[in-house]
């Protein structure tokens, strides 16, 4: 093959002006992370709220669970952003139709909406299954203290249960951070796109994207240690597997 090697790219002045390559990549990251962070928030509210309405006694309220959870989690997340992106602003009123077009750093918030909704599909069932595995003897034992329903999952269930699903909610969350790159289909100048950027810009194609899979790979390094170090914090003594 033949290719010329340059590692020095990176401290070379960026067409942009703003800086030099690298700098390009540390603005990715900056948006790789924001999205993440305001997808996951996202997904750990709508998740929680739609993981516990489907262990709620009503079978209405558990339909209308198992439906939002079907819908965003069969559908591809790249659909699911053209259609938050490029159709919704036709489908709705024209005045808000335009508002949307016309939003500032619009293609960030529809990534956030889109991953999240995506994302919390995924957490909903992972809060669902930590209720579940919960003694049926826990709620109730919170019943018969007094405690309402919203009580009990307040006090009693969810505590436990996030307990429980902290392993599989950090993969989700490393998930999250990956379907950032997603975006860049509609916009979001993320990392993926930083590097893409890099790469037609001075066409050393493997050192953009080398560069890239080493950030992606210490921010995940990084969060994972994270979520291991939150998992000891909250463990209570003699409850669960693992010494």
């Amino acid at each position: 093959m033949n290719y010329t090697w340059n590692w020095g790219i990176f401290w070379e002045a960026s067409p942009e002006g703003t800086g030099t390559y690298f700098d390009m990549l540390l603005v990715g990251l900056k948006w790789t992370i924001a999205t993440a962070a305001c997808a996951w928030i996202w997904a750990l509210v709508f998740g929680a709220m739609i993981g516990v309405i489907r262990t709620l006694p009503s079978r209405g309220l558990v339909a209308v669970g198992n439906a939002y959870v079907e819908l965003f989690r069969n559908i591809p997340l790249l659909v699911q952003l053209f259609l938050w992106f490029f159709v919704l602003p036709e489908v709705v009123p024209e005045s808000i139709g335009l508002w949307l077009k016309q939003l500032p750093n619009a293609s960030f918030y529809t990534a956030v909406v889109g991953i999240g909704f995506f994302m919390s599909a995924r957490v909903a069932e992972q809060v669902r299954a930590g209720i579940l595995a919960l003694p049926r003897g826990q709620r109730l034992a919170g019943l018969a203290m007094g405690f309402t329903t919203a009580q009990t999952y307040r006090y009693v269930l969810l505590p436990m249960a996030f307990r429980i699903i902290l392993p599989p909610l950090t993969s989700e969350l490393l998930n999250t951070i990956k379907n950032t790159s997603v975006a860049l289909t509609i916009g979001l100048i993320e990392l993926t796109a930083r590097a893409r950027a890099i790469q037609e810009f001075s066409f050393q194609v493997f050192e953009a994207f080398t560069a890239a899979t080493v950030i992606y790979l210490i921010l995940n390094l990084l969060v994972t240690m994270a979520m291991r170090a939150l998992e000891r914090w909250v463990r209570i003594p003699g409850y669960g597997q693992g010494k």
